[in-house]
Formats: structure tokens, C-alpha cells, sequence
């Protein structure tokens, strides 16, 4: 399927509205003359709470919201209501993904259907903006990478960090060198709630629970599992490991252009029947090639801080500090090309490749559905940072040191911890 050209009146809309500060920049590859435009691209958002319904609204800045689906019949109403009246609205995605006048999915759901959902999307013919956490599993990113390779999609993930000035300025520092060599990262995500046990009872008439459910253990309805707690269930997610080390865990791999080659992990974990499931007081040690070390831990100041041999620079969402960064006024980063692994070949040696700025990670997505280029937050990226996150999270299960092949994407000598690298899923809805 060719991709539809982006309406010129959006394009204009965008850019001219920088200036005022109205509108985020939609750049970096050049929109087609209007004489060449054809209709606003199709666009049907699935998944329509908290996040979801934020990305739903960015993405109806580059095209037309053609159909919602959400398995809460208040959402989904809520959701077409505030589109106006032409969108269709669906129970079941399939159905959203089965019309031809869908060309772009949003995915934003909870975690443990966002792989089935891409998968299905690609095959499907639609580019896919997914929220992150991208996978439930590793094995599910393989899935992905094969399905995203077979069918040619463009897929962005919603780990927008990557298009955050702060974040690529610390990665740019670290590998150029402005704390030396890179020895240690520290990162803090912070705390798992803990809670239950809850009552279960019988499912709102609103809610489909068993289509929410999806390739998960079926199970009596909790309120505490649906919506925004699904976050504190190791059934539907991985806690604070996947949440916010999807985003930070990303940041600091990049930095560190590599692997994991070691884990190890520790936490307590709660004693109750029916209620949250997550580890708390959790941390977790990653080594890497060169000896670099990084922690995550769930106490302190939410972040990440690089340590080199010649000093160390801070990042969060409000923050870039470090006498290195101080020193950027007299001595600015060059501009120049990044060494980034082969990841069809991780034996060096690496790949150089320019990358361009990113303002707009939505509007990268889209610039990205024109060109046919990776967006900035890709499938191959994605899944190798959110891998990490697993690994941790599997370390802290089993409770001691596992030794990890990049490579082959398997534990070294270990049976019981590469039986995690997969879930059982409930028959009729498998990741095919």
C-alpha cells in the first residue's frame, strides 16, 4: 500500500504556527507540492484512556480521525464524542483494523496487548504509533522485528525521551567524550505501589473484561486490575521496571551503545492474595562491554546520572546539570556523525549515520510515513531497550546473577531464566 501524502494545509498549519508557540515543528523531510496532494491520511486510534487518548489527539494534527475502538463502551463514546461525529467506533480492533479507509493506528493500550496489536496493524497494512512499553516479553519483540521486516510498516514507539533536547544532549555528551570514559550509569524510576487485597466483583456493563483481558490468565474482575493500575500486575506489565525504565532504560542504552552482558537483581515482594504483584524495593546491576556498570533502583531523585573518569552530567525531564554542561557555552558539541551497532551484525564493526534533531516525536512518526525512514524511536531500538528492562525484571524473579548473549537474545547455561523470555497465552487470542 502507498502511503498517502500528508495534506499541504497541515504542513503549513505546523510550521507557521512555531513561531507563536501554538504548534510543534514538523520537520525534517520536505512535504510534496499541493498540486500532488491526495486525502488527509486515515487515521483509527485503539485504546483510548489516559495516554492513549493524548496520542490520539497529536496524531489527528496530521490527518483524519477515522475510528476509535476501546473495550470500555464510556471511553470509547467519550473518545468519539470528542472527535465530532465522523468517527466510527469499534469494540474489537480487528474491526477498526479490517476498514480500507484506515491508513495509521495508535496503539494505547495496556501493555500486554500492544504486541498482538502491532503485529496485526502491520499485517494489516498501517503504519503503527505504539505507547510504550513496546513488548510483555522478549520473545515478543522478535515477533515484532520479524512482522515489522516482512511488511515493510513504519513503527514508532512512544518512548518520546528520544525527542526531548535534554536527553539526546546527554547521550551526545557521553559519546563525545565530555565525562571521559564512560564507567558507570545510575538510574532511579521509582516506586511500585503496593495495595490489596481487592474485592472482586461483577464487571461494569461498560467494560468487555474478557476482550481486556486478551492473551491473559482469564481471572475474576478486580477493579484495581483495569485502567491505570494494570501497571502493578506482572500479568499485564512489568511496574515501575517497564513503566518508567522504558523510558529512562532507553536513554542510558543509548548512551552506552551496547548490551547488557550481565544482570543481576534483587527486591521484596508482597505478601497478599488479589493485590498488586510487583516487586518493591527493587534494584537491579547490569554490566556491559568495557566494564561499564549501570544500577536502577527505585529510591532517590528520578533520573539518570552518567559517570566518566573526567566528570559526570544528570538528566531528567526538567534537568541537564554537571560542570560538563556548564562548559557547552565555551566548548559546544560537534555536530558530526553517531556510531551505532549493526543489529543484523553485532560483531562490529559498527555503522555511522547521521541522526537528525528531533522536536516532535509525533511529527517524526509522520515525516517518517512520507519517507519510508526510520522514525527515531524504531521497532530494532525499542524492543532491544525494553529487552533490558525484561532482563532486570526476570534477574530480580530468580533472584541472582544471569549472564546474557545480545546476539542470540538468550540466557547463557540457564533454562529456568530463558523460560521467561515467554508467556503462556490464553487460546484464541495468540500472537500469531
Amino acid at each position: 500500500m502507498k502511503p498517502k501524502k500528508l495534506p499541504r494545509r497541515r504542513f503549513v498549519a505546523a510550521t507557521t504556527g512555531i513561531a507563536a508557540g501554538t504548534l510543534p515543528v514538523v520537520h525534517a523531510w520536505p512535504i510534496e507540492p499541493a498540486a500532488e496532494q491526495t486525502a488527509p491520511l486515515g487515521i483509527g486510534c485503539i485504546g483510548l484512556r489516559y495516554q492513549g487518548s493524548v496520542i490520539a489527539h497529536k496524531a489527528a494534527m496530521y490527518g483524519r480521525i477515522a475510528a476509535v475502538c476501546d473495550v470500555d463502551k464510556n471511553v470509547r463514546d467519550q473518545a468519539k464524542a470528542s472527535f465530532g461525529s465522523t468517527p466510527h467506533a469499534f469494540e474489537d480492533y480487528r474491526d477498526l483494523l479490517a476498514r480500507k479507509d484506515i491508513d495509521v493506528v495508535t496503539i494505547g493500550t495496556p501493555d500486554h496487548w500492544h504486541t498482538k496489536m502491532v503485529i496485526d496493524a502491520c499485517r494489516a497494512g498501517k503504519d503503527v504509533y505504539c505507547e510504550k512499553p513496546l513488548t510483555l516479553t522478549i520473545d515478543e519483540g522478535k515477533q515484532l522485528r520479524r512482522a515489522v521486516k516482512e511488511t515493510g510498516r513504519v513503527v514508532q514507539v512512544g518512548s518520546w525521551q528520544r525527542s526531548d533536547h535534554r536527553f539526546r544532549q546527554a547521550v551526545e555528551m557521553v559519546r563525545q567524550g565530555r565525562i571521559g570514559q564512560l564507567q558507570r550509569v545510575d538510574v532511579v524510576l521509582g516506586k511500585n505501589q503496593t495495595g490489596g487485597p481487592f474485592q472482586a466483583r461483577k464487571a461494569p456493563p461498560n467494560l468487555n473484561w474478557d476482550l481486556w483481558q486478551g492473551q491473559t490468565p482469564e481471572v475474576p474482575y478486580l477493579a484495581e486490575r483495569c485502567h491505570y493500575t494494570f501497571r502493578w500486575w506482572n500479568e499485564y506489565s512489568g511496574g515501575q521496571m517497564t513503566d518508567w525504565g522504558a523510558h529512562h532504560l532507553d536513554i542510558a542504552q543509548w548512551a552506552i551503545n551496547d548490551f547488557p552482558i550481565q544482570v543481576k537483581g534483587t527486591a521484596n515482594w508482597p505478601e497478599v492474595v488479589d493485590g498488586y504483584n510487583v516487586p518493591v524495593d527493587f534494584s537491579v546491576e547490569y554490566l556491559y562491554p568495557g566494564n561499564i556498570t549501570m544500577t536502577v533502583s527505585d529510591e532517590g531523585r528520578n533520573g539518570i546520572m552518567f559517570t566518566g573518569d573526567a566528570g559526570r552530567i544528570f538528566v531528567n525531564r526538567g534537568t541537564l546539570s554537571g560542570k560538563p554542561v556548564e562548559e557547552l557555552k565555551t566548548k559546544p558539541l560537534k555536530r558530526e556523525d553517531w556510531r551505532t551497532y549493526d543489529f543484523d551484525n553485532l560483531n562490529r564493526p559498527q555503522r555511522a549515520g547521521k541522526l537528525d534533531a528531533i522536536v516532535n516525536h509525533m511529527g517524526n512518526f509522520f515525516d517518517c510515513i512520507q519517507s519510508r525512514n526510520a522514525p527515531i524511536s524504531d521497532i530494532e531500538s525499542q524492543h532491544r531497550s525494553v529487552s533490558t528492562c525484561h532482563l532486570g525484571n526476570i534477574a530480580i524473579r530468580l533472584g541472582k546473577k544471569l549472564t546474557w548473549d545480545a546476539k542470540q537474545e538468550t540466557f547463557v547455561d540457564d533454562d529456568a531464566a530463558n523460560r521467561l523470555l515467554s508467556r503462556e497465552q490464553r487460546t484464541g487470542f495468540e500472537t500469531s
